[in-house]
């Protein structure tokens, strides 16, 4: 089966921050009133694989690739990502806010992972920063609106907001950024903010938590609202320095390696490189390593480009990214239409998010259906497959 389309089982994370209802209503499920719903992920992370589904039978989606690599992912892939899927596909509903975290790129995924094997850190110990060798770039797509922390504002606009919130307890910090306006200057700002010690940190937040914040200032409900999930956590200032952006929806965002981020609300698609590397900085009860943090983080300023998906060939809409390890589409069919794939592609992930389409590789005649919720993997080794039906399909794959 590995020159056919696959149905696959997702497995579903059940983290705190998730929603109830959404990623069951989004997938055509009932709501599940015990356990939150905070991510379904399709692919092949060694942490939670799917499962492909042949014959009645189930393997793991990452048993299955490494059995059959060049099948399932094209010679290219496998060669270049060493027999393993690059990508990790998701449906993320967020209810509450997310860590404040950053990803690494590959020389520093690399080199942290190596480090930390000669350390003997267990590679599911709670201080381990790095659990693979790989980068970790992002996309997410908004399907309702979606909230986020997203990169360092400019320097002017950091120094305007913390002489707002906190124009005394952190004078000193606050004028060494305006005297200084520049990406060096605004990690020099970070660390000290990081590194305060509690007893300041408790100021800053009591004095920022006293400011209005009037129709100029939405920073304040989210600085309070933040502050009732992480009291005391110097990580609900991040709407000052960090970019308070909403996601609508249909638009995306890529998130490069090194950028500081954090998810507030919504409900999403997201794409990234099949990696765990997370660097924390705040809002969290987890791990939080400063200093290898301050070694993962690009320090320019970052401006919020909503991106809006571009046509590709007939049905097919893609979303422009740099990242060599995915790319995200979305394939939109009327009844009595048509989609024709490329000729050659890697492993291929379709999510059906509306209707029901069939899924066909013309040289066999071989079909299988999918349905809203559904989703199927085409392998490299089935070459051209055709989708007709009438359906809202979000396809991922492998940047050739």
């Amino acid at each position: 089966m590995t020159d056919r389309p696959v149905l696959l089982k997702n497995p579903i994370q059940h983290y705190a921050w998730g929603s109830k209802t959404e990623i069951q209503q989004l997938l055509g499920g009932q709501p599940e009133t015990e356990r939150p719903w905070a991510e379904v992920w399709m692919g092949a992370h060694p942490k939670a694989p799917s499962q492909v589904l042949v014959n009645n039978d189930r393997t793991n989606l990452d048993e299955w690739i490494r059995s059959h690599p060049e099948a399932v992912l094209g010679d290219a892939a496998a060669r270049t990502y060493e027999d393993t899927l690059p990508y990790l596909f998701k449906v993320l509903a967020a209810d509450q806010p997310l860590s404040i975290q950053a990803h690494p790129d590959r020389t520093r995924a690399l080199e942290g992972f190596e480090r930390e094997n000669r350390r003997g850190i267990p590679i599911e110990a709670p201080n381990r920063n790095y659990r693979d060798p790989w980068p970790k770039p992002e996309l997410i797509c908004a399907l309702k609106p979606f909230g986020a922390l997203l990169g360092f504002r400019n320097p002017g606009a950091i120094v305007e907001g913390f002489r707002h919130f906190c124009p005394r307890s952190l004078a000193p910090e606050i004028a060494a950024l305006a005297d200084r306006p520049e990406a060096r200057g605004i990690e020099r700002f970070f660390h000290s903010l990081m590194t305060l010690g509690q007893t300041r940190s408790k100021q800053v937040i009591e004095e920022a938590l006293k400011q209005d914040g009037g129709s100029g200032w939405p920073e304040a409900a989210w600085i309070r609202r933040l502050h009732v999930f992480y009291p005391g956590d110097i990580g609900v200032l991040a709407p000052v320095f960090l970019n308070l952006a909403e996601i609508v929806p249909g638009s995306a965002v890529f998130l490069p390696p090194g950028m500081l981020h954090a998810y507030l609300y919504g409900v999403g698609i997201e794409i990234m490189a099949n990696s765990d590397n997370v660097l924390r900085g705040g809002l969290t009860q987890k791990h939080v390593d400063v200093d290898e943090l301050m070694h993962v983080l690009q320090f320019a300023p970052f401006s919020v480009q909503q991106m809006q998906p571009e046509p590709v060939r007939a049905h097919e809409k893609q979303y422009p990214s740099p990242a060599r390890e995915f790319t995200l589409s979305e394939i939109t069919i009327r009844a009595g239409e048509i989609y024709c794939s490329s000729e050659a592609h890697s492993a291929e992930i379709l999510l059906c998010l509306a209707g029901s389409a069939d899924i066909e590789t013309p040289a066999d005649q071989y079909r299988i259906s999918i349905a809203k919720g559904q989703s199927a993997l085409v392998p490299a080794a089935a070459g051209p497959w055709q989708v007709t039906g009438d359906a809202r399909i979000y396809k991922a794959g492998v940047r050739p």
